[in-house]
């Protein structure tokens, strides 16, 4: 019972997640964005949410988890509903966007880490298996994302605010729902910067900087760039839901392969990975090679993310977990994304899918700062 809960937040969460990330560029576009337009919205998106996040996490020690999930998720859906009443192509229409997008981050921005550090905690007392758990929430990005391909192409972009408020609206319930024993965080040790002082910590921080913020130009412009080459709503939803799929497979099995690699054969794995990924993406548009690409999915991100919640689990004391899963996601993959997402931004304008290439470059240092990484707090 307590697997399925943590399940039914994680897919709410995902497949409000599931349906941002290929469509709300598209949907930015449609209300009369330029590609520099919508990384500013984008930019101002994840600025936000870095800021954000730990503070809001910090009031959730304090609060509750459940009830801070909770409000956060209601306001995010409310928010939603104002993107799909923001009049398109109106005068000022980026200014309008980029206010509604800052507040929808704000609320957004603790949902995904202090849901991952619930979940991570309680797998870590033995409640459940964090991989499977994971899966389902990945499951649910999928369906969304296919889901919100149908609906984008029957009815239009303008759905898709409303698609990511009724996820949301669950993902308020699932949080109320949560065991009261596992929406508690064990008391902190240290400060919150204290994560900050292990060494092992900062080099994953980095790795995730560099794999994860190479993924900015397919999160933030591939879709635009995809349609632009002629591939409908619902091809393109179902390309994304395609990399998850793999992700899916990815989790399933990923205590063998996480015993069998340790932490630096897992991230040069999914440095490696993103090598062959962004090439493919930044020299071609033509489907099945997008199809290869999008696989790589589960190893560029996935790899990456499995081997971050390892160490956050099991290498990290247990009071500071929760502290280094917020730095994580704010400072690891969140600042990352946003520098990268407006350089991606100017690149598209500039050079279209060659923007790509620049992502490539982030995963060659990546590749070889995952060499020696620590393996003693793996094997615990």
């Amino acid at each position: 019972m307590t697997a399925a809960r943590f399940a039914l937040l994680l897919s709410a969460m995902f497949a409000a997640i599931g349906t941002t990330l290929p469509f709300f560029p598209p949907f930015l576009a449609a209300a009369g964005l330029s590609p520099q337009g919508i990384a500013a919205v984008l930019f101002s998106g994840s600025l936000a949410r870095m800021i954000a996040g730990p503070l809001l996490g910090a009031v959730a020690d304090r609060q509750g988890m459940r009830r801070v999930l909770a409000i956060c998720a209601v306001a995010a859906a409310c928010i939603q509903i104002a993107f799909a009443l923001v009049p398109w192509g109106m005068v000022g229409v980026i200014f309008v966007l980029i206010a509604l997008n800052v507040l929808y981050s704000c609320a957004m921005g603790p949902l995904v880490p202090l849901s991952e550090s619930l979940t991570v905690a309680a797998a870590r007392n033995g409640a459940f298996d964090y991989g499977r758990v994971r899966s389902v929430g990945s499951v649910a990005f999928i369906a969304a994302s296919a889901l919100a391909g149908v609906v984008v192409g029957q009815w239009g972009l303008g759905t898709v605010p409303l698609i990511v408020c009724a996820a949301l609206l669950v993902a308020a319930i699932a949080a109320l729902l949560l065991p009261a024993a596992e929406a508690r965080r064990t008391p902190s040790h240290g400060s919150f910067m204290t994560p900050l002082a292990d060494p092992l910590f900062r080099r994953i921080l980095l790795l995730s900087a560099l794999i994860q913020g190479s993924h900015a130009a397919a999160y933030g412009f591939a879709a635009i760039h995809w349609a632009a080459a002629g591939h409908s709503a619902s091809t393109i939803g179902l390309l994304w839901a395609e990399g998850v799929v793999a992700e899916i497979i990815l989790f399933l099995y990923a205590k063998p392969l996480a015993a069998r690699l340790g932490w630096s054969g897992l991230t040069m794995l999914a440095a490696g990975a993103g090598l062959i990924r962004w090439a493919i993406l930044a020299e071609t548009t033509w489907l099945p090679a997008l199809v290869v690409a999008q696989s790589l999915h589960a190893l560029t991100f996935g790899a990456q993310h499995l081997c971050a919640m390892r160490l956050l689990s099991e290498h990290m004391p247990a009071g500071q977990v929760g502290a280094a899963q917020t730095l994580h996601a704010s400072l690891g993959t969140g600042l990352s994304l946003m520098v990268m997402t407006l350089v991606s931004g100017q690149l598209y304008a500039s050079i279209g899918g060659q923007m790509f290439w620049a992502m490539w470059v982030m995963c060659v240092p990546a590749f070889f700062l995952a060499r020696g990484l620590n393996q003693k707090a793996w094997e615990r």
